[in-house]
């Protein structure tokens, strides 16, 4: 992976890739490149590096064309280099560029390798040029030639294929990664993320799992993977592309982090009826599944795995159901048992995340009673294939480590846990009516958060030379603990981990010394007293704490501890509130150690490969 853009059309498109994958940047990658069909030869230019690298490139050796494909590349096999970028070739007569990872890539490399075929690089994606040629070769079309030779693939791919004999064409096939065509006028497009293309369409069309795709200027022919065609219209994206620039600020993370508040709004806009969620923001059948539902299953990765822990708590003390979470990498891979009429609930910022959308589709197979899908992309695999979905509403979010996605997918959470109680009645109208009461004066609360901006940055510099981390929390606020220690590495690479404050005793008090700083997240809440007294353990070995708490916590600056107070929070929004001075922390600590803020070494924004 990480971002794919193609295009067939009368004008050059040069110009219309790069952009495109200019676009795509967010996403994390190592190198880009392109190829166009130019005075009937494929020519192609790669770059180690960012795609300002690329576009240098272009203007030191003009490239033009009206066929190409373009690419930027997260690493999987092979090392960031030239000769690992894509597009990879087969013979000068065939180019492709892919997403995703083939799993039995070795074996087709020797077998290619003994029928006469030479590679130039370490990739998985060579593997699947030189096959499509080795096809081709007894296929009347290129299309029949893709089709045939990802039968022959195990894994994921989203790939677009070019020939030098047909320049007028591309093909296109998807198996577990993502790919949008776009309509424009007598020109077709084709992307990675519908993102990419919107400064020249609104028009999209989306190929689904398995099927394959010829793309010409005026007509796309879609093959299931048996070989029949395909009926498919283009519709018309709302989707906007709204984080163009950084604005007033120096990173697109910090830009989003103050963008928490009009996201939120967002996300609660239109979904609050006097002092009740409307069940119906989850799907028009949202009101009949939810009352059925007798316990709920949340998969998820990364930071929406650590939203989804948080709903756990949410959801059964408020609506005294059982809520399972787990990893969906692990989820898909092992033998689970499903409770009757239960809810599987995927969770994910891209809507395309691999292991989340592989999960969605074991899920389906195993019986739930539905499957409900909290996401931030409309159009997006997850959403067309979950029987219900809520949009969070964040907005495109550039910065790879997650800040307004997450915040918005607690929002959604938490309204989803009120939405459960109403159905099945399992809280009172006073209880419900405090809980929206607060959800209405969450982006007030962050609002208030943020200024704590100035004082944090100050004590970010005493971090700036430290190696590791601890952060601790107890209940809901542990997930946030370990989101804030999954920012901090993210972005500053500094080792940091979470523990539930009452697992220090069982291990990790063993690491507590002076150059180990120790963060707490302490809202006033029924656990405060266990809390300090977790703190006093610390304290004892000589540990450096840094608290964030409630003024009502009535926890007092002392040796070895050092306080930043928060305003006073209702109890169900201040996981997601103190979320926020976590951000802070992790970005500043990342601005003086000097890292990428907003591109991480070695991480990507989607995650579309195992």
């Amino acid at each position: 992976m990480c971002g794919i853009v193609g295009a067939v059309a009368q004008r050059d498109i040069a110009e219309i890739l790069v952009e495109g994958l200019r676009r795509l940047e967010y996403r994390g990658y190592d190198s880009a490149g392109l190829a166009v069909i130019q005075n009937g030869e494929i020519t192609r230019l790669r770059r180690v590096g960012k795609v300002s690298q690329l576009k240098k490139a272009i203007e030191e050796s003009p490239i033009d064309g009206n066929i190409g494909i373009a690419h930027t590349r997260w690493a999987t096999h092979g090392e960031p280099n030239e000769s690992n970028a894509h597009p990879h070739f087969s013979n000068d007569g065939i180019a492709i560029v892919h997403n995703g990872i083939i799993e039995n890539y070795e074996s087709l490399r020797e077998e290619l390798k003994s029928q006469g075929f030479t590679f130039s690089s370490d990739t998985d994606t060579e593997v699947m040029a030189h096959l499509i040629e080795r096809e081709r070769k007894n296929t009347d079309d290129l299309l029949g030639a893709v089709l045939k030779a990802t039968k022959l693939l195990d894994g994921a791919y989203g790939t677009v294929v070019m020939e030098k004999a047909n320049p007028d064409r591309l093909v296109v096939a998807r198996s577990g990664s993502p790919l949008v065509i776009g309509k424009g006028i007598g020109e077709m497009f084709i992307a990675s993320d519908q993102l990419a293309l919107l400064p020249v369409t609104r028009q999209f069309m989306f190929l689904e799992e398995g099927e394959v795709a010829e793309v010409t200027r005026r007509e796309v022919k879609i093959l299931a993977p048996d070989g029949q065609l395909i009926e498919r219209d283009f519709e018309e994206s709302s989707v906007q592309h709204d984080a163009g620039d950084k604005g007033q600020f120096r990173h697109f993370m910090m830009k989003e982090i103050y963008e928490q508040p009009s996201s939120i709004n967002d996300t609660l806009e239109g979904r609050l009826l006097n002092d009740t969620v409307i069940v119906e923001s989850f799907g028009n059948k949202a009101p009949e599944l939810l009352a059925k539902a007798e316990s709920v299953q949340i998969i998820a990765c990364g930071t929406s795995f650590h939203a989804a822990m948080v709903a756990k708590y949410w959801i059964e003390s408020m609506v005294g159901i059982p809520c399972q979470v787990e990893i969906a990498s692990e989820y898909r891979y092992r033998k689970t048992v499903v409770v009757p009429n239960s809810l599987f609930i995927s969770i994910s910022q891209s809507g395309e995340t691999a292991d989340t959308l592989a999960a969605l589709r074991v899920a389906k197979k195993q019986g739930f009673m539905a499957s409900l899908t909290i996401c931030n992309v409309p159009g997006s695999s997850l959403v067309r294939e979950s029987d219900m979905a809520f949009m969070t509403r964040a907005g495109a979010e550039i910065g790879v480590a997650s800040t307004k996605a997450f915040t918005t997918q607690l929002t959604g959470l938490l309204m989803l846990a009120v939405a459960l109680a109403q159905t099945k009645k399992t809280l009172e109208e006073k209880e419900i009516t405090e809980i929206v009461t607060q959800l209405r004066q969450l982006p007030a609360e962050i609002n208030q958060a943020l200024t704590m901006d100035g004082l944090i940055e100050q004590i970010a510099e005493e971090f700036s030379e430290k190696q590791h981390c601890l952060f601790l929390g107890r209940g809901e606020q542990y997930p946030i603990a370990m989101e804030g220690a999954l920012k901090l590495k993210e972005i500053s690479y500094i080792h940091a981990e979470a523990y539930a404050a009452g697992e220090l005793k069982h291990g990790p008090l063993a690491l507590i010394d002076q150059d180990m700083p120790v963060v707490v997240v302490a809202p006033n809440n029924e656990l405060i007293e266990k809390l300090k007294s977790n703190m006093e353990e610390v304290r004892a070995r000589g540990g450096q704490l840094y608290v964030f708490a409630d003024k009502a916590s009535e926890i007092s600056e002392n040796t070895g501890l050092k306080i930043i107070h928060c305003s006073t929070i209702g109890n169900y929004i201040a996981p997601i509130v103190f979320t926020v001075p976590l951000q802070l922390l992790s970005y500043h600590v990342a601005v003086i150690r000097g890292t990428d803020v907003d591109q991480p070494r070695n991480l990507a924004k989607s995650v579309t490969v195992e």
